[in-house]
């Protein structure tokens, strides 16, 4: 790394290291029936950039390494370098994806079918991997969702790819966990089943806490909270706090314990689409981020390369932990060579949103979502809004599992459904 940007990263992380941000809000944990928590607008505003640009600074800086380290750390000596420039990934999937969802939720609501949601995402036009593919090959064949993230049509539903398009649902659900877990009931079944519909959630989750919410421990164990604790992504989850505690300053010997059991134990890797040194499970990748995370001590570089170090898919997870790290730092104190360089007037790829209009939409849904959820948005005799935000709890169902799935929903579209989908054509 260029020596004058590292010594500017290293003094800004230090920074934010020596002291917590301050929440919001009143804590949800343990809050009687009716409590509410509050987040100003502006405060609203400065978190959610902070998210979208943390994913931008993970993907950006992970890139170069996607999958070329299977089952090994990435050497520290192999770790690229950052360049502000590197914020500005408009061509990543890992990105617009999810922006089709957030298009979705513009145009039809917070009460849009899954249906509809399942013709958007047939229409895209972007190329898709493994279980996106999957599912909008099914869509677009006239499997109906849920079906088209059912393991029984789709033999990648356990693959992260939920996982690294659930950002926006926790981004336009500040403080309410509870809705990006239904969200992800909406998006994350049209590609993904069980574990890989938990990881989009658990992410989701992690998310909306972390406009309340600093500390990295909390946040996990809030993220838990949103999907089945039966799981085998929750129990992975759970394992790697309990291995950080024990080895709070050895984030290796924590990776060679997540590498025994969810790379190398068959029994973890049941419904894997590759069972040998590739691994796009949503687990073991999800375990990347929370590595991220704990042993990143809220440094935002530091963050991004243990979770880049760990290794597999590589630029994804540190998408994730830095969008979650980032938001709970804010845009207006975030170190200045990750938002130097952007350029918030470029438009994402096969999307009608710039970095600019991207965050109108996403305040326009969290008003929304406010309102949706219970809450309201109060002005003060200054004219500043500020959320007054339900505390609900998420419900996650019981677990799923994709190698044993429970029975299809025999779920097809109309023949007027499939008229919509002019992609299939």
């Amino acid at each position: 790394m260029p020596r004058r940007i590292h010594a500017a990263l290293l003094v800004a992380c230090a920074a934010l290291s020596a002291c917590t941000v301050p929440p919001a809000g009143a804590p949800a944990a343990g809050a009687a029936p009716g409590a509410f928590r509050r987040l100003p607008l502006e405060e609203y505003r400065d978190r959610m950039k902070a998210g979208w640009i943390g994913q931008m600074a993970g993907v950006g800086w992970g890139g170069p390494t996607e999958f070329k380290w299977k089952g090994q750390i990435i050497p520290e000596e192999k770790m690229p370098a950052w360049k502000p420039g590197l914020i500005n990934q408009f061509n990543q999937d890992d990105i617009y994806v999810e922006m089709t969802f957030l298009r979705t939720l513009e145009e039809h609501g917070f009460g849009v079918s899954i249906r509809q949601a399942g013709i958007d995402f047939a229409n895209s036009g972007y190329p898709l991997w493994h279980a996106n593919k999957a599912g909008r090959d099914n869509l677009r064949k006239g499997i109906a969702p849920p079906d088209s993230g059912h393991p029984q049509f789709n033999k990648h539903a356990d693959d992260i790819d939920y996982q690294i398009e659930a950002d926006f649902s926790g981004l336009i659900a500040p403080g309410m966990p509870a809705m990006a877990v239904e969200l992800g009931e909406t998006f994350g079944r049209l590609m993904n089943y069980g574990d890989g519909l938990y990881g989009g959630q658990f992410v989701g989750g992690l998310y909306a806490e972390a406009f309340f919410e600093s500390d990295p421990e909390r946040l996990v164990e809030a993220g838990l909270k949103c999907i089945p604790s039966g799981s085998q992504y929750a129990e992975c989850i759970r394992d790697v706090l309990a291995w950080y505690r024990q080895n709070p300053d050895d984030w290796q010997k924590t990776w060679g314990l997540i590498d025994a059991k969810y790379q190398r134990n068959p029994a973890y890797r049941r419904a894997s689409c590759d069972k040998g040194a590739f691994n796009i499970d949503a687990k073991i990748n999800g375990a990347y981020i929370v590595m991220g995370l704990l042993y990143g001590r809220r440094e935002p570089d530091r963050t991004i390369v243990i979770s880049t170090r760990c290794g597999q898919d590589s630029d994804c997870n540190p998408s994730s932990a830095a969008g979650i790290l980032f938001t709970t730092i804010g845009r207006s104190r975030l170190p200045e060579p990750f938002v130097s360089a952007l350029d918030p007037e470029r438009m994402f790829s096969h999307t009608p949103y710039s970095f600019r209009t991207l965050v109108e939409v996403c305040e326009k849904l969290a008003r929304q979502a406010v309102v949706t959820s219970g809450g309201r948005i109060e002005t003060d005799a200054a004219g500043k809004e500020c959320f007054v935000i339900p505390v609900r709890d998420p419900r996650p169902g019981p677990a799923e599992r994709c190698w044993e799935p429970g029975p299809p929903a025999g779920a097809t579209f109309t023949a007027a459904e499939r008229a919509k989908i002019q992609a299939a054509k």
